[in-house]
């Protein structure tokens, strides 16, 4: 007798937003319906209706259930009305709902039609705490690279802090407008806007994407950045493992010196260099000896070759990566990371 792989648990999560039908709006949660003969004859199951998972409404207010599922008949997955009569569909045989593809307003739908998002976790509860590293360093000492190559190989997600203000920035909201403000006033961006910030982006991601491994690139700067970090997330809190790339200035300025003929950053000189490392060795190198004398440190000379950086990054990153993601052969633009092969001519 052949024996069929059980169908996973259904854990997911739905939200679906923005609809021209406020009724269709809301949480969506993983089916209870008791297995049944679907519109083509498949028999479905806990969580599941047509081979595919299929989600409730949260507040159990739809005649029709499962609420979202997806029809082997139409080949496309549909989103019912509180009265069971469907509103919303999108032709795609993908194994979940889609969530950049554009719905279809259906005969009982109004437009325009909603946005949906998938959770790995309930969004009524709170988010599971990130696991995270700190990395820091001086400038051209590899933290972008070696976060990049982590990212793409290892399953971690890298965060810079400048990008993730930059990208507020150009969202408009009140939040991107205060940081615009603020920095062109020639200021700081406050601690509370930061870290808030980074807290939203890390829970975000988590219930989005199930990851919750972080590499926080350039923080914290300095002291007050890390009392913003226990303003967010409590003194009880243990203090995440910092990564410090340590490089002599020497090498540092010979990186920057020969990156600057292919990023076009105004700060790619000899003088801002400079600058940029004297504000460094003030304001955050305080930070990285307060990591060290809690034990919570791991200096790595990044002068030597990339391969001998990242096999060290990589070990001490090991614990909490995903042993699927340590072991997949290397991407082409991670070759061109570590130096073995070239980068295209452009």
């Amino acid at each position: 007798m052949t024996e069929t792989n059980p169908l996973r648990t259904n854990t997911f999560y739905i939200t679906v937003s923005g609809s021209g039908l406020p009724e269709v709006d809301g949480l969506f949660v993983p089916s209870t319906a008791p297995p049944a003969k679907s519109e083509s004859g498949t028999i479905s199951s806990l969580g599941y209706w047509n081979g595919k998972m299929a989600w409730d409404r949260a507040d159990g207010k739809s005649e029709r259930s499962p609420a979202l599922s997806y029809s082997n008949t139409y080949k496309s997955w549909r989103i019912c009305r509180l009265d069971g009569h469907l509103a919303y569909d999108i032709t795609s045989d993908d194994e979940m709902p889609p969530t950049e593809s554009q719905w279809h307003v259906y005969k009982k739908g109004v437009a325009p039609a909603p946005k949906v998002t998938i959770h790995h976790y309930d969004p009524r509860q709170p988010c599971p705490p990130p696991n995270v590293v700190f990395v820091l360093g001086g400038p051209g000492a590899g933290k972008g690279t070696m976060c990049e190559l982590a990212q793409s190989q290892l399953g971690w997600t890298h965060l810079s802090i400048g990008e993730l203000l930059r990208a507020e920035r150009e969202t408009g909201g009140p939040t991107g407008e205060a940081i615009e403000k603020i920095i062109a006033a020639g200021q700081l961006v406050p601690n509370e806007i930061t870290v808030t910030l980074l807290k939203d982006t890390m829970e975000k991601l988590t219930r989005t994407t199930g990851k919750n491994n972080f590499l926080l690139d350039g923080f914290p700067r300095s002291l007050s950045n890390l009392e913003g970090w226990y303003d967010a997330f409590g003194r009880d809190t243990e203090l995440p493992k910092m990564l410090f790339f340590e490089c002599p200035y020497p090498v540092l300025e010979k990186r920057i010196m020969a990156r600057s003929k292919y990023t076009g950053r105004s700060d790619d000189n000899v003088e801002s260099l400079k600058q940029r490392f004297d504000t460094f060795k003030q304001e955050t190198l305080p930070t990285v000896e307060l990591f060290q004398s809690k034990n919570k440190c791991i200096k790595i000379d990044t002068s030597q070759d990339r391969q001998t950086v990242f096999a060290i990054v990589r070990d001490n990153l090991a614990e909490h990566t995903d042993e699927d993601s340590a072991a997949k052969p290397l991407t082409e633009r991670a070759e061109m990371l570590l130096g073995l092969r070239p980068f295209p001519k452009s």
